[in-house]
């Protein structure tokens, strides 16, 4: 997956001179990248991926349940899901965590090239749903997962991470806050992690439905 290229372009130059003086297998036998300093600010425009995802999934949700399988990106599998959530309503965060994981996760991983055609496409849950998806798409399922059952968008954000056992490719993640304990959910890790436990991935910038944050290394 790839950010907007402006914005990602700029935050990626951030990351890599705040990384440049930081030798990166010494700062991950100390501490986790995820402790690190942050930035926030409310202006999503420079994410139009990312909004035009939540537009749409706002529009999906007000289709009947009964017309699954027959209006385009309303799979039945969107009733099953509203069932297995509700089955959760009342359970603790960490086994929430946990069956949501396992629930993205066994979807297979799909390309937007073959999915959409172009290199980079932000998925609604029920178009995940409908035809399986790529990293930010997991993400954005489980969010909107947790976002059914209560939890508040002060809790969670998409993070968008470098990948050093991969190079520093670019992913995307869900960061769940708990107190001053971040969980991570990602498809490529079967178990739910506490970020302070995760040492390859350096955080980039953080987005949900009202904020957006840049990460940079604490000196």
């Amino acid at each position: 997956m790839r950010p907007h290229n402006f914005i990602f372009s700029f935050l990626f130059l951030l990351a890599f001179i705040a990384g440049a003086f930081i030798d990166s297998s010494a700062h991950a036998a100390r501490t986790s990248y995820f402790d690190t300093n942050e930035k926030k600010s409310t202006n999503l425009k420079p994410f139009p991926k990312w909004t035009s995802m939540v537009a749409r999934f706002e529009t999906q949700g007000k289709r009947d349940d009964g017309d699954c399988g027959k209006a385009t990106y309303h799979p039945c599998a969107v009733v099953q899901w509203k069932e297995m959530l509700a089955g959760l309503r009342d359970k603790p965060l960490k086994e929430k965590l946990k069956k949501i994981n396992d629930w993205g996760n066994a979807h297979p991983y799909v390309l937007d090239q073959i999915n959409w055609g172009v290199e980079d496409f932000w998925e609604t849950p029920h178009e995940f749903m409908s035809i399986n998806g790529d990293c930010e798409d997991y993400a954005i399922a489980k969010y909107y997962s947790l976002r059914a059952l209560g939890m508040g968008d002060e809790q969670m954000r998409i993070m968008i991470v470098q990948d050093y056992n991969l190079g520093g490719i670019i992913h995307a993640i869900l960061g769940v806050y708990d107190g001053d304990e971040i969980f991570i959910l990602d498809n490529q890790i079967p178990q739910v992690m506490p970020a302070s436990k995760i040492f390859h991935y350096r955080p980039i910038y953080g987005i949900n439905e009202s904020w957006w944050w840049v990460y940079s290394p604490k000196t």
